[in-house]
Protein backbone atom coordinates (compact mmCIF):
# COMPACT_ATOMS: atom_id res chain seq x y z
CA UNK A 1 0.00 0.00 0.00
CA UNK A 2 2.76 2.02 0.14
CA UNK A 3 3.38 3.11 -3.45
CA UNK A 4 -0.43 4.21 -3.33
CA UNK A 5 -0.38 6.23 -0.29
CA UNK A 6 2.94 7.65 -1.73
CA UNK A 7 0.90 8.55 -5.02
CA UNK A 8 -1.65 10.71 -2.87
CA UNK A 9 0.69 12.24 -0.89
CA UNK A 10 2.93 13.44 -3.61
CA UNK A 11 0.08 14.71 -5.42
CA UNK A 12 -1.63 16.48 -2.04
CA UNK A 13 1.68 18.00 -1.51
CA UNK A 14 2.33 19.12 -5.34
CA UNK A 15 -1.54 20.54 -5.45
CA UNK A 16 -1.28 22.56 -1.78
CA UNK A 17 2.26 24.18 -3.36
CA UNK A 18 1.23 25.05 -6.04
CA UNK A 19 -1.62 26.91 -4.26
CA UNK A 20 0.04 28.09 -1.51
CA UNK A 21 2.80 29.67 -3.14
CA UNK A 22 1.19 32.74 -5.13
CA UNK A 23 -0.86 33.59 -1.80
CA UNK A 24 3.07 33.50 0.30
CA UNK A 25 4.78 34.85 -2.99
CA UNK A 26 7.34 32.36 -2.68
CA UNK A 27 8.34 29.77 -5.46
CA UNK A 28 6.36 26.59 -5.59
CA UNK A 29 9.59 24.25 -5.75
CA UNK A 30 10.59 25.75 -2.71
CA UNK A 31 7.62 24.66 -0.57
CA UNK A 32 7.60 21.08 -2.38
CA UNK A 33 11.25 20.56 -0.79
CA UNK A 34 9.86 21.88 2.61
CA UNK A 35 6.62 19.23 2.03
CA UNK A 36 9.38 16.67 1.29
CA UNK A 37 11.36 17.33 4.86
CA UNK A 38 8.27 17.12 6.73
CA UNK A 39 7.55 13.93 5.41
CA UNK A 40 10.37 12.73 6.62
CA UNK A 41 9.36 12.84 9.63
CA UNK A 42 6.04 10.45 9.39
CA UNK A 43 7.54 6.66 9.76
CA UNK A 44 6.27 5.02 6.73
CA UNK A 45 7.73 7.45 4.48
CA UNK A 46 11.52 7.37 6.18
CA UNK A 47 12.50 4.31 3.72
CA UNK A 48 11.23 6.40 0.62
CA UNK A 49 13.99 7.18 -1.82
CA UNK A 50 14.77 9.14 -5.27
CA UNK A 51 15.56 6.02 -7.53
CA UNK A 52 18.41 7.26 -9.75
CA UNK A 53 17.13 4.80 -12.54
CA UNK A 54 14.36 6.60 -12.83
CA UNK A 55 15.20 10.07 -12.56
CA UNK A 56 18.10 9.16 -14.95
CA UNK A 57 16.10 7.07 -17.28
CA UNK A 58 12.55 8.07 -16.82
CA UNK A 59 11.94 11.35 -15.25
CA UNK A 60 15.05 12.92 -17.48
CA UNK A 61 14.00 12.44 -20.92
CA UNK A 62 10.56 13.46 -20.17
CA UNK A 63 11.08 16.90 -18.27
CA UNK A 64 13.97 17.69 -21.13
CA UNK A 65 12.05 16.92 -23.76
CA UNK A 66 9.25 19.36 -22.86
CA UNK A 67 11.76 21.82 -21.61
CA UNK A 68 13.70 21.79 -25.26
CA UNK A 69 10.38 21.78 -26.94
CA UNK A 70 9.49 25.74 -25.86
CA UNK A 71 12.83 26.72 -26.03
CA UNK A 72 13.58 29.39 -28.72
CA UNK A 73 16.22 27.91 -31.30
CA UNK A 74 16.74 31.18 -32.48
CA UNK A 75 17.62 32.66 -29.30
CA UNK A 76 19.48 29.85 -28.55
CA UNK A 77 21.88 30.40 -31.96
CA UNK A 78 22.16 34.29 -30.73
CA UNK A 79 23.14 33.43 -27.79
CA UNK A 80 25.22 29.76 -28.40
CA UNK A 81 28.57 31.54 -27.09
CA UNK A 82 27.81 32.50 -23.63
CA UNK A 83 25.47 28.73 -23.23
CA UNK A 84 28.59 26.26 -24.67
CA UNK A 85 31.12 27.99 -22.67
CA UNK A 86 28.66 27.51 -19.82
CA UNK A 87 27.26 24.37 -20.21
CA UNK A 88 31.10 23.23 -20.57
CA UNK A 89 33.67 25.25 -19.33
CA UNK A 90 32.14 26.19 -16.47
CA UNK A 91 30.78 22.56 -15.39
CA UNK A 92 34.51 21.81 -15.93
CA UNK A 93 35.57 24.49 -13.79
CA UNK A 94 32.72 23.83 -11.22
CA UNK A 95 33.24 19.93 -11.10
CA UNK A 96 37.51 20.96 -10.75
CA UNK A 97 37.01 23.59 -7.58
CA UNK A 98 34.11 21.24 -5.85
CA UNK A 99 36.76 18.24 -5.77
CA UNK A 100 39.62 20.55 -4.85
CA UNK A 101 37.31 21.75 -1.65
CA UNK A 102 36.23 17.91 -1.21
CA UNK A 103 40.15 16.73 -1.63
CA UNK A 104 40.78 19.40 1.26
CA UNK A 105 38.23 17.96 3.33
CA UNK A 106 39.49 14.62 3.51
CA UNK A 107 38.02 13.00 0.52
CA UNK A 108 40.77 10.88 -2.14
CA UNK A 109 40.67 12.35 -5.96
CA UNK A 110 38.50 9.89 -7.59
CA UNK A 111 35.05 9.97 -4.96
CA UNK A 112 36.33 14.24 -4.87
CA UNK A 113 35.93 14.45 -8.94
CA UNK A 114 32.47 12.33 -8.64
CA UNK A 115 31.00 14.87 -6.11
CA UNK A 116 32.24 17.07 -8.34
CA UNK A 117 30.93 16.20 -11.32
CA UNK A 118 27.26 15.46 -9.87
CA UNK A 119 26.92 18.98 -8.06
CA UNK A 120 28.34 20.73 -11.70
CA UNK A 121 25.07 21.45 -13.76
CA UNK A 122 22.30 23.49 -12.94
CA UNK A 123 18.65 21.79 -13.04
CA UNK A 124 16.87 22.39 -16.37
CA UNK A 125 13.49 21.64 -14.08
CA UNK A 126 14.40 24.00 -10.82
CA UNK A 127 15.37 26.66 -13.53
CA UNK A 128 12.36 26.67 -15.72
CA UNK A 129 10.02 26.50 -12.63
CA UNK A 130 11.98 29.94 -10.93
CA UNK A 131 13.09 31.72 -13.41
CA UNK A 132 10.14 32.66 -14.90
CA UNK A 133 9.52 36.63 -15.59
CA UNK A 134 13.00 37.62 -16.86
CA UNK A 135 14.07 38.78 -19.83
CA UNK A 136 13.63 36.96 -22.82
CA UNK A 137 17.71 36.44 -23.11
CA UNK A 138 18.64 35.48 -19.86
CA UNK A 139 15.67 33.32 -19.04
CA UNK A 140 17.26 31.31 -22.74
CA UNK A 141 20.39 31.20 -21.66
CA UNK A 142 19.64 29.58 -18.97
CA UNK A 143 17.00 27.44 -19.83
CA UNK A 144 19.70 26.20 -22.43
CA UNK A 145 22.57 25.69 -20.48
CA UNK A 146 20.43 23.91 -17.77
CA UNK A 147 19.94 21.53 -20.73
CA UNK A 148 23.08 21.08 -22.40
CA UNK A 149 25.10 20.73 -19.32
CA UNK A 150 23.60 17.77 -17.70
CA UNK A 151 25.29 16.16 -20.95
CA UNK A 152 29.21 17.50 -19.72
CA UNK A 153 28.61 16.75 -16.19
CA UNK A 154 27.59 12.81 -16.82
CA UNK A 155 30.30 12.27 -18.90
CA UNK A 156 32.87 13.73 -16.47
CA UNK A 157 30.67 11.88 -13.15
CA UNK A 158 31.26 8.05 -15.64
CA UNK A 159 35.07 9.00 -16.30
CA UNK A 160 35.41 9.81 -12.51
CA UNK A 161 33.41 6.56 -11.39
CA UNK A 162 35.19 4.74 -14.27
CA UNK A 163 38.56 5.83 -12.62
CA UNK A 164 37.64 5.21 -8.92
CA UNK A 165 36.13 1.81 -9.13
CA UNK A 166 39.42 0.93 -11.05
CA UNK A 167 37.93 0.09 -14.45
CA UNK A 168 40.30 2.67 -16.52
CA UNK A 169 43.38 5.36 -15.82
CA UNK A 170 42.93 9.25 -15.82
CA UNK A 171 44.07 10.46 -19.39
CA UNK A 172 43.15 14.37 -20.28
CA UNK A 173 43.01 12.91 -23.95
CA UNK A 174 40.32 10.11 -23.22
CA UNK A 175 38.71 12.85 -21.29
CA UNK A 176 38.59 15.07 -24.58
CA UNK A 177 37.60 12.22 -26.57
CA UNK A 178 35.44 10.77 -24.59
CA UNK A 179 33.52 14.05 -24.37
CA UNK A 180 33.78 14.71 -27.93
CA UNK A 181 32.00 11.22 -29.04
CA UNK A 182 29.34 11.75 -26.57
CA UNK A 183 28.33 15.02 -27.55
CA UNK A 184 28.74 13.70 -31.29
CA UNK A 185 26.87 10.58 -30.60
CA UNK A 186 24.29 12.26 -28.98
CA UNK A 187 23.19 15.03 -31.43
CA UNK A 188 23.13 12.29 -34.06
CA UNK A 189 21.18 9.98 -32.22
CA UNK A 190 18.92 13.23 -31.15
CA UNK A 191 18.56 14.11 -35.42
CA UNK A 192 17.84 10.29 -36.77
CA UNK A 193 14.93 9.72 -34.09
CA UNK A 194 13.41 13.49 -35.09
CA UNK A 195 13.63 12.24 -38.25
CA UNK A 196 11.74 8.84 -37.71
CA UNK A 197 9.39 10.89 -35.52
CA UNK A 198 8.11 13.06 -38.36
CA UNK A 199 7.83 10.31 -40.73
CA UNK A 200 5.68 8.49 -38.80
CA UNK A 201 3.32 11.31 -37.64
CA UNK A 202 3.29 11.92 -41.09
CA UNK A 203 1.57 9.08 -42.24
CA UNK A 204 -0.76 9.11 -39.11
CA UNK A 205 -4.46 10.78 -38.94
CA UNK A 206 -5.16 10.26 -35.20
CA UNK A 207 -4.53 12.48 -32.41
CA UNK A 208 -4.30 9.91 -29.94
CA UNK A 209 -1.33 7.62 -31.83
CA UNK A 210 0.55 10.96 -32.44
CA UNK A 211 0.65 11.58 -28.90
CA UNK A 212 1.86 8.19 -28.98
CA UNK A 213 4.44 8.85 -30.67
CA UNK A 214 5.17 12.16 -28.45
CA UNK A 215 5.48 10.69 -25.80
CA UNK A 216 7.85 7.30 -26.93
CA UNK A 217 10.15 9.99 -28.93
CA UNK A 218 12.51 11.02 -25.67
CA UNK A 219 12.72 7.98 -24.88
CA UNK A 220 13.46 6.03 -27.93
CA UNK A 221 16.12 9.12 -28.54
CA UNK A 222 18.03 8.78 -25.06
CA UNK A 223 18.01 5.02 -25.75
CA UNK A 224 19.60 4.90 -29.04
CA UNK A 225 22.63 7.59 -28.00
CA UNK A 226 22.72 5.11 -24.98
CA UNK A 227 23.37 2.60 -26.80
CA UNK A 228 25.94 3.77 -29.24
CA UNK A 229 27.92 5.47 -26.38
CA UNK A 230 26.53 9.26 -26.52
CA UNK A 231 24.85 11.47 -24.42
CA UNK A 232 21.37 10.44 -23.93
CA UNK A 233 20.87 14.07 -22.57
CA UNK A 234 22.55 16.01 -25.89
CA UNK A 235 20.16 13.17 -27.94
CA UNK A 236 16.94 14.41 -26.35
CA UNK A 237 17.75 18.18 -26.32
CA UNK A 238 18.59 18.07 -30.49
CA UNK A 239 15.38 15.82 -30.90
CA UNK A 240 13.09 18.28 -28.91
CA UNK A 241 14.77 21.39 -30.54
CA UNK A 242 14.60 19.87 -33.92
CA UNK A 243 10.67 18.62 -34.12
CA UNK A 244 9.82 22.28 -32.18
CA UNK A 245 11.19 23.77 -35.52
CA UNK A 246 9.52 21.50 -38.01
CA UNK A 247 6.41 20.47 -35.49
CA UNK A 248 4.14 23.51 -36.92
CA UNK A 249 4.47 22.27 -40.52
CA UNK A 250 3.02 18.69 -39.89
CA UNK A 251 1.61 18.52 -36.38
CA UNK A 252 -2.49 19.26 -36.69
CA UNK A 253 -4.39 21.02 -34.67
CA UNK A 254 -6.01 18.56 -32.52
CA UNK A 255 -3.13 16.42 -32.05
CA UNK A 256 -1.21 19.77 -31.01
CA UNK A 257 -4.13 20.20 -28.08
CA UNK A 258 -4.05 16.72 -26.81
CA UNK A 259 -0.38 16.43 -26.68
CA UNK A 260 0.05 20.11 -24.82
CA UNK A 261 -2.70 19.09 -22.81
CA UNK A 262 -0.67 15.90 -22.00
CA UNK A 263 2.57 16.97 -21.58
CA UNK A 264 1.86 19.80 -19.50
CA UNK A 265 -0.03 17.81 -16.73
CA UNK A 266 2.39 14.97 -17.07
CA UNK A 267 5.78 17.85 -16.56
CA UNK A 268 3.73 19.50 -13.69
CA UNK A 269 3.24 16.42 -11.80
CA UNK A 270 7.06 15.22 -12.41
CA UNK A 271 8.22 18.20 -11.33
CA UNK A 272 6.51 18.74 -7.81
CA UNK A 273 7.19 14.92 -7.23
CA UNK A 274 10.70 15.18 -7.78
CA UNK A 275 11.08 18.39 -5.45
CA UNK A 276 8.85 16.71 -2.65
CA UNK A 277 11.13 13.63 -3.54
CA UNK A 278 14.45 15.55 -3.10
CA UNK A 279 12.88 16.87 0.50
CA UNK A 280 12.65 13.15 1.66
CA UNK A 281 16.26 12.26 0.35
CA UNK A 282 18.11 15.25 2.12
CA UNK A 283 15.93 14.38 5.40
CA UNK A 284 16.86 10.81 5.20
CA UNK A 285 20.38 11.68 4.68
CA UNK A 286 20.70 13.71 7.49
CA UNK A 287 18.66 11.28 9.79
CA UNK A 288 21.36 8.79 8.99
CA UNK A 289 24.33 10.66 10.82
CA UNK A 290 25.75 10.36 14.00
CA UNK A 291 25.26 13.33 16.48
CA UNK A 292 28.83 13.86 16.51
CA UNK A 293 29.18 13.66 12.38
CA UNK A 294 26.65 16.23 12.13
CA UNK A 295 28.23 19.76 12.78
CA UNK A 296 31.37 18.68 10.25
CA UNK A 297 28.81 17.52 7.84
CA UNK A 298 27.06 20.80 8.02
CA UNK A 299 30.13 22.47 7.31
CA UNK A 300 30.91 20.56 4.29
CA UNK A 301 27.78 21.46 2.75
CA UNK A 302 28.13 24.52 3.52
CA UNK A 303 31.61 24.98 2.01
CA UNK A 304 30.73 23.33 -1.07
CA UNK A 305 27.58 25.12 -1.31
CA UNK A 306 29.85 28.22 -1.08
CA UNK A 307 32.09 26.85 -3.87
CA UNK A 308 29.35 25.92 -5.85
CA UNK A 309 27.94 29.54 -6.10
CA UNK A 310 31.09 30.97 -5.59
CA UNK A 311 32.45 29.35 -8.89
CA UNK A 312 29.70 30.63 -10.92
CA UNK A 313 29.69 34.38 -9.12
CA UNK A 314 33.55 34.61 -10.08
CA UNK A 315 33.25 32.94 -13.67
CA UNK A 316 30.17 35.44 -14.15
CA UNK A 317 32.23 38.64 -13.31
CA UNK A 318 35.70 37.02 -15.04
CA UNK A 319 34.88 35.67 -18.72
CA UNK A 320 32.71 38.73 -19.73
CA UNK A 321 35.62 40.81 -19.73
CA UNK A 322 37.83 38.36 -21.15
CA UNK A 323 36.04 37.95 -24.56
CA UNK A 324 35.23 41.78 -24.56
CA UNK A 325 38.76 41.82 -24.65
CA UNK A 326 38.85 39.01 -27.57
CA UNK A 327 35.73 40.17 -29.43
CA UNK A 328 35.45 43.88 -30.13
CA UNK A 329 32.81 43.89 -32.95
CA UNK A 330 29.74 46.12 -32.90
CA UNK A 331 26.99 43.79 -32.41
CA UNK A 332 29.36 42.32 -29.74
CA UNK A 333 29.11 45.23 -28.28
CA UNK A 334 25.34 45.83 -28.56
CA UNK A 335 24.94 42.94 -26.60
CA UNK A 336 27.04 43.54 -23.56
CA UNK A 337 25.10 43.13 -20.04
CA UNK A 338 25.55 45.16 -16.99
CA UNK A 339 27.36 43.86 -14.12
CA UNK A 340 23.76 43.83 -12.31
CA UNK A 341 22.58 42.05 -14.42
CA UNK A 342 24.93 39.10 -14.38
CA UNK A 343 24.05 39.01 -10.74
CA UNK A 344 20.61 37.60 -12.09
CA UNK A 345 22.22 34.74 -13.96
CA UNK A 346 25.34 34.02 -11.00
CA UNK A 347 22.15 33.50 -8.37
CA UNK A 348 19.98 31.11 -11.23
CA UNK A 349 22.02 28.57 -10.95
CA UNK A 350 19.75 25.82 -9.04
CA UNK A 351 20.88 22.47 -8.68
CA UNK A 352 18.59 19.93 -8.59
CA UNK A 353 17.43 16.40 -9.45
CA UNK A 354 20.19 15.59 -11.65
CA UNK A 355 22.89 15.64 -9.16
CA UNK A 356 20.96 13.44 -6.33
CA UNK A 357 19.87 11.08 -8.65
CA UNK A 358 23.99 10.99 -9.91
CA UNK A 359 25.01 10.58 -6.05
CA UNK A 360 22.62 7.78 -5.53
CA UNK A 361 23.73 6.17 -8.34
CA UNK A 362 27.01 5.87 -7.19
CA UNK A 363 27.98 2.28 -6.80
CA UNK A 364 28.44 0.61 -3.69
CA UNK A 365 31.55 -1.22 -4.58
CA UNK A 366 34.55 -1.22 -6.65
CA UNK A 367 36.41 -3.97 -9.09
CA UNK A 368 37.73 -6.17 -6.04
CA UNK A 369 34.63 -6.02 -4.32
CA UNK A 370 35.73 -3.31 -1.89
CA UNK A 371 33.50 -0.77 -0.92
CA UNK A 372 33.36 2.23 -2.82
CA UNK A 373 35.20 5.15 -0.82
CA UNK A 374 33.23 8.03 0.55
CA UNK A 375 29.80 7.05 -0.98
CA UNK A 376 27.97 8.11 2.08
CA UNK A 377 29.76 11.37 2.10
CA UNK A 378 29.13 12.28 -1.30
CA UNK A 379 25.02 11.40 -0.83
CA UNK A 380 24.69 13.45 1.94
CA UNK A 381 27.13 16.33 0.43
CA UNK A 382 25.05 16.38 -2.51
CA UNK A 383 21.72 15.86 -0.65
CA UNK A 384 22.36 19.10 1.17
CA UNK A 385 23.86 21.64 -1.26
CA UNK A 386 21.31 20.54 -3.33
CA UNK A 387 18.52 21.71 -0.50
CA UNK A 388 20.27 24.69 0.84
CA UNK A 389 21.25 26.28 -3.00
CA UNK A 390 17.92 25.69 -4.02
CA UNK A 391 16.46 27.39 -0.89
CA UNK A 392 18.02 30.05 -0.49
CA UNK A 393 18.75 31.13 -3.91
CA UNK A 394 15.28 30.87 -4.91
CA UNK A 395 14.25 32.84 -1.35
CA UNK A 396 17.08 35.41 -2.83
CA UNK A 397 16.25 35.53 -6.50
CA UNK A 398 13.62 38.05 -6.62
CA UNK A 399 15.39 40.74 -4.08
CA UNK A 400 18.48 39.90 -6.67
CA UNK A 401 16.25 40.60 -9.60
CA UNK A 402 14.89 43.93 -8.23
CA UNK A 403 18.16 45.46 -7.18
CA UNK A 404 19.88 43.77 -10.85
CA UNK A 405 17.02 46.69 -12.55
CA UNK A 406 16.40 44.21 -15.14
CA UNK A 407 15.66 46.00 -18.83
CA UNK A 408 11.38 45.78 -19.59
CA UNK A 409 11.58 43.19 -22.70
CA UNK A 410 8.43 44.04 -24.62
CA UNK A 411 10.30 42.36 -27.76
CA UNK A 412 7.72 39.14 -27.44
CA UNK A 413 4.59 41.72 -26.88
CA UNK A 414 5.66 43.58 -30.41
CA UNK A 415 6.82 40.26 -32.34
CA UNK A 416 3.22 39.04 -31.19
CA UNK A 417 1.33 41.84 -32.16
CA UNK A 418 3.38 41.82 -35.78
CA UNK A 419 2.36 38.04 -35.90
CA UNK A 420 -1.08 38.20 -35.30
CA UNK A 421 -1.74 41.28 -37.48
CA UNK A 422 0.81 40.22 -40.31
CA UNK A 423 -1.68 37.10 -40.34
CA UNK A 424 -4.61 38.10 -40.95
CA UNK A 425 -3.71 40.72 -43.59
CA UNK A 426 -2.53 38.34 -45.46
CA UNK A 427 -5.36 35.88 -45.03
CA UNK A 428 -7.95 38.68 -45.99
CA UNK A 429 -5.74 39.67 -49.01
CA UNK A 430 -5.55 35.82 -49.70
CA UNK A 431 -9.54 35.75 -49.17
CA UNK A 432 -10.60 36.02 -52.90
CA UNK A 433 -8.32 33.21 -53.91
CA UNK A 434 -9.25 31.07 -51.36
CA UNK A 435 -12.79 31.37 -51.67
CA UNK A 436 -12.39 30.54 -55.76
CA UNK A 437 -10.10 27.34 -54.71
CA UNK A 438 -12.49 26.34 -52.01
CA UNK A 439 -15.47 26.76 -54.83
CA UNK A 440 -18.00 28.44 -51.60
CA UNK A 441 -20.82 30.50 -53.11
CA UNK A 442 -21.35 34.43 -52.72
CA UNK A 443 -23.06 34.46 -49.90
CA UNK A 444 -20.53 32.40 -47.87
CA UNK A 445 -17.59 34.86 -49.22
CA UNK A 446 -19.56 37.97 -48.41
CA UNK A 447 -20.18 36.46 -44.67
CA UNK A 448 -16.74 35.41 -44.23
CA UNK A 449 -15.36 39.00 -45.62
CA UNK A 450 -17.17 40.38 -43.54
CA UNK A 451 -16.10 38.48 -40.36
CA UNK A 452 -12.39 39.49 -41.14
CA UNK A 453 -12.88 43.19 -42.54
CA UNK A 454 -14.29 43.35 -38.36
CA UNK A 455 -11.54 41.38 -37.03
CA UNK A 456 -8.61 43.67 -39.16
CA UNK A 457 -10.80 46.79 -37.80
CA UNK A 458 -10.50 45.76 -34.45
CA UNK A 459 -6.48 44.46 -34.72
CA UNK A 460 -6.03 47.99 -35.92
CA UNK A 461 -7.78 50.00 -33.35
CA UNK A 462 -6.12 48.07 -30.67
CA UNK A 463 -2.45 49.16 -32.42
CA UNK A 464 -3.83 52.88 -32.60
CA UNK A 465 -4.78 52.30 -28.91
CA UNK A 466 -8.42 52.80 -29.39
CA UNK A 467 -9.83 51.74 -26.02
CA UNK A 468 -13.42 51.86 -26.80
CA UNK A 469 -12.84 49.36 -29.88
CA UNK A 470 -11.11 46.98 -26.98
CA UNK A 471 -14.13 47.00 -24.63
CA UNK A 472 -16.62 46.22 -26.78
CA UNK A 473 -14.39 43.04 -27.84
CA UNK A 474 -14.73 42.07 -23.59
CA UNK A 475 -18.26 42.80 -23.87
CA UNK A 476 -18.62 40.40 -27.21
CA UNK A 477 -16.68 37.52 -25.77
CA UNK A 478 -18.57 38.32 -22.06
CA UNK A 479 -22.00 37.87 -24.39
CA UNK A 480 -20.49 34.84 -26.02
CA UNK A 481 -19.41 32.78 -22.95
CA UNK A 482 -22.85 33.97 -21.11
CA UNK A 483 -24.79 32.00 -24.37
CA UNK A 484 -22.68 29.13 -24.42
CA UNK A 485 -22.81 28.47 -20.62
CA UNK A 486 -26.92 28.44 -21.40
CA UNK A 487 -26.50 26.30 -24.18
CA UNK A 488 -24.63 23.65 -21.93
CA UNK A 489 -27.21 24.42 -19.53
CA UNK A 490 -29.48 23.43 -21.77
CA UNK A 491 -28.05 19.98 -23.03
CA UNK A 492 -27.65 18.88 -19.51
CA UNK A 493 -31.04 19.16 -18.57
CA UNK A 494 -32.32 17.74 -21.48
CA UNK A 495 -29.68 14.87 -20.18
CA UNK A 496 -31.63 14.85 -17.42
CA UNK A 497 -34.85 14.70 -18.35
CA UNK A 498 -33.82 11.47 -20.56
CA UNK A 499 -34.36 13.16 -23.72
CA UNK A 500 -30.53 12.80 -24.68
CA UNK A 501 -28.19 10.12 -23.91
CA UNK A 502 -24.97 11.06 -22.40
CA UNK A 503 -22.90 10.32 -25.72
CA UNK A 504 -24.80 13.19 -27.24
CA UNK A 505 -24.21 15.18 -24.01
CA UNK A 506 -20.26 14.86 -24.46
CA UNK A 507 -20.16 15.36 -28.29
CA UNK A 508 -22.34 18.87 -27.93
CA UNK A 509 -20.03 19.33 -24.71
CA UNK A 510 -16.47 19.32 -26.43
CA UNK A 511 -17.70 21.36 -29.32
CA UNK A 512 -19.12 24.33 -26.73
CA UNK A 513 -15.43 23.42 -24.99
CA UNK A 514 -13.24 24.54 -27.80
CA UNK A 515 -15.53 28.05 -28.16
CA UNK A 516 -15.12 28.95 -24.66
CA UNK A 517 -11.87 28.30 -24.68
CA UNK A 518 -11.12 30.51 -27.74
CA UNK A 519 -13.19 32.90 -26.22
CA UNK A 520 -11.51 33.00 -23.44
CA UNK A 521 -7.94 33.09 -24.18
CA UNK A 522 -9.45 36.19 -26.15
CA UNK A 523 -11.00 37.36 -22.86
CA UNK A 524 -7.53 37.64 -21.22
CA UNK A 525 -5.25 39.28 -23.63
CA UNK A 526 -7.73 42.03 -24.24
CA UNK A 527 -7.49 42.17 -20.85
Amino acid sequence: MLGLELVVVLGVCILASSMVSGRLRVAAPVLLVVCGGVLGFVPALEEVSLPPEAMLLIFLPALLYWESLNTSLREIRSNLRPIVLLSTLLVLATAAAVASVAHALGLDWGPAWVLGAALAPTDATAVAAIARGMPRRTSTILRAESLINDGTALVIYAIAISITIGEQEFSTGRVGLQLLLSYAGGAVAGLIVAWLAVQVRKRLDSPLHESVVSILTPFAAFLLAETVHGSGVIAVVTCGLTLARVGPRIVRADTRQVSYAFWGIATFVLNGALFVLIGLQAHSAIRSLDGSETLATFGAIGLVALTVTGTRLLWSYTTPYVIRALDRRPQQRLRRVGARQRLVSSAAGFRGAVSLAAALAVPETVVGGGPFPFRDEIILITSGVVVLTLIVQAVLLPSIIRFSQLPEDTALDEELRLAQSTASEEAYEALPRLADKVGVSDVVYKRVRAEYEHHLEVVRAKEAGDEEVAQSEVEYAALRLELIAHKRATVVRLRDEAAIDDIVLRTIQRKLDVEEVRLSRREVEDD
